[in-house]
């Protein structure tokens, strides 16, 4: 190693030459374009140039599974800019007018200005169908992409620590997303809305103590009232909204700060990311992407039609719509109203009535469904003991008892929303509506813990056979004949990345249980939550097969490698999959 030493003489040269140096730098800058001194200016009193490269050649890896965030985001950019175009023309009153728009079978109706004008903006705006359809087709893909994005992260578990807060903000960005859905759906005061608003009401009544004072303040005074319209649009295009950016804005905050997580593969480790920058290969990658999702919501406005109100009619309170269903996101907790079971329960007592019938489905059911969701990487980490940092993701074979649980949730879930349309199931099917609530009733306690087991057993039988590949490779579907006249199939190694995969998964070790007596015998003192502890771990962590020891890896390698110097030393060849034998 050289090192270099300076005297004062030669500190006023290296000065005076980065002088010159400054002086050259600031006489290019001048002589810079419009945009470079504009960015020199904004740099100078902002300090942006530092951060900006850091974060621009941000790594990010590459993945179709890391997409689906990204459809959600694009979804609410969509949202946004459709949303901006409907609000130019709606009118969110419930002001009663005539309708003498271009939709001649409503002339000369008496409607709502939110009606008309929505009505309106459907057929005498340019584009505004379109625009219309669009912004509710969107709705329903970003509702959908922050499901699937979110079962995509606990199933590889990437809500671990660190990212325990980021799978907090995606639960809440998928119930801000939710009742950002029902007040647009709400916005036109067709018949179809007006009768889930009505539906609302008495969800909002069967509330104990303060449900009938929340229905006042929502609608002003009795239902339907005359506020009810311009409070949802206030709620719609400026509350959530606000909340669902915040929200938006701290996931990719921490996303930023917690580093992207990764597949396992040759190279990739906890302490690294590998992948492209954000600049400029990530950055086109996205961009690209933004215009497929506009491309698709586009197709799907201009092609599908979607909430016809001109067919449905203006709201009136004193008429019920007949096989009225809410949008997907909003069916499961109908249908957990529908197939809610018992005689009518309610209660009175000290003046307030207690509608238990509505308020365990719609209320207290979705409550406790999100409960759940926000604690799931916490008792995780309880049950597991385990606080270290994880920046690669598992495969859903390789962590049974959580993949098992997602399992039943989406099992729950999924009969929940059948059971939202029973009646439309009856009709289609010519069933009886009695049989199929009764079967539903069993299904959503039988079916989720079917679920789980079958899964359970289902992923460790994966892992088997991931054990067997990685020791004694993948069937090629070869058959070789051997010198004394036997017949095998060739074996294959794994490719290297996929063996990377199955290698570096964590073993599997429940939270061991304290001893019964100390070294000096005496019992030792074991808590019931101890005693929880190790039995849910035992269960949700255990039974699974250790990926092969290193002894085991050399053994299987030397044994195949014998088994083709034996291949090769025959005087026979291979015969192919499809029966052909090459003479002696």
């Amino acid at each position: 190693m050289s090192t270099t030493e300076t005297n004062g003489a030669g500190q006023s040269s290296v000065a005076s030459q980065v002088a010159s140096t400054n002086g050259a730098k600031a006489s290019s800058a001048k002589k810079g374009s419009p945009v470079g001194k504009a960015a020199n200016w904004a740099d100078e009193r902002l300090g942006l140039a530092g951060a900006a490269k850091k974060n621009l050649r941000k790594v990010f890896p590459d993945h179709w599974s890391f997409m689906l965030g990204e459809i959600a985001l694009w979804s609410f950019v969509v949202l946004l800019i459709t949303g901006v175009f409907l609000t130019l023309w709606y009118r969110p009153s419930m002001a009663e007018v005539t309708y003498t728009g271009a939709y001649e079978p409503m002339r000369g109706l008496h409607v709502s200005e939110a009606f008309a004008s929505t009505v309106d903006l459907s057929f005498d705006v340019r584009g505004g169908l379109l625009m219309r359809q669009m912004h509710h087709w969107a709705a329903m893909l970003f509702i959908a992409a922050m499901l699937v994005h979110m079962m995509r992260v606990y199933f590889t578990g990437a809500y671990r620590k660190p990212r325990e807060l980021n799978w907090v903000i995606g639960v809440l960005l998928l119930v801000m997303g939710t009742l950002e859905g029902f007040t647009g759906y709400s916005l036109p005061d067709d018949m179809l809305s007006g009768t889930g608003i009505r539906a609302a009401d008495g969800f909002v009544k069967s509330i104990p103590v303060i449900g009938t004072y929340a229905s006042f303040f929502l609608f002003d005074g009795e239902f339907p009232g005359s506020a009810v319209i311009s409070r949802l649009y206030t709620v719609h295009v400026l509350l959530l909204p606000g909340l669902i950016l915040g929200l938006i804005a701290a996931h990719m905050l921490l996303l930023v700060y917690h580093k992207h997580t990764q597949w396992p593969g040759p190279g990739r480790t906890e302490q690294n990311v590998v992948g492209y920058p954000m600049l400029p290969v990530y950055a086109a990658k996205a961009g690209g992407f933004f215009f497929i999702v506009f491309g698709v919501t586009a197709l799907l406005g201009g092609l599908f039609t979607l909430n016809p109100i001109w067919a449905y009619g203006p709201y009136d309170p004193s008429k019920v719509t007949a096989g009225s269903q809410p949008d997907w996101y909003m069916g499961w907790p109908d249908g957990a109203l529908r197939i809610f079971p018992g005689p009518p329960l309610e209660y009175s007592f000290f003046g307030v009535t207690l509608s238990l019938n509505v308020f365990i489905p719609i209320i207290l059911l979705p409550t406790i469904a999100i409960l759940i969701l926000l604690a799931l990487p916490f008792v995780e980490a309880w049950i597991t003991k385990d606080k270290r940092e994880h920046h690669l993701l598992e495969r859903p074979r390789d962590a049974p008892g959580r993949t098992a649980t997602m399992v039943a949730l989406m099992t729950f879930y999924g009969l929940m929303w059948m059971a939202g349309g029973n009646d439309i199931i009856a009709i289609t099917f010519d069933l009886s509506i009695n049989q199929i609530t009764y079967f539903l009733r069993v299904a959503v306690i039988v079916g989720p813990i079917l679920a789980f087991i079958i899964t359970r057993r289902w992923c460790i039988s994966l892992q088997r056979k991931d054990k067997e590949d990685l020791l004694h490779g993948y069937e090629t579907g070869i058959i070789m004949r051997s010198a004394q006249g036997g017949f095998s199939e060739r074996h294959e190694p794994l490719p290297v990345g996929k063996a990377y995969a199955i290698a570096q998964r964590d073993p599997d070790r429940p939270v061991e249980l304290e001893r019964a007596t100390d070294e000096n015998g005496v019992p030792s003192p074991t808590t019931r939550s101890a005693r929880l502890r190790h039995r849910l771990s035992a269960y949700l962590h255990g039974g699974g097969v250790d990926t092969p020891t290193r002894a085991e890896l050399e053994k299987a390698h030397a044994h195949a490698a014998h088994e083709h110097e034996l291949e090769g030393s025959g005087d026979d060849r291979a015969l192919t999959a499809r029966g052909e034998n090459t003479p002696h």
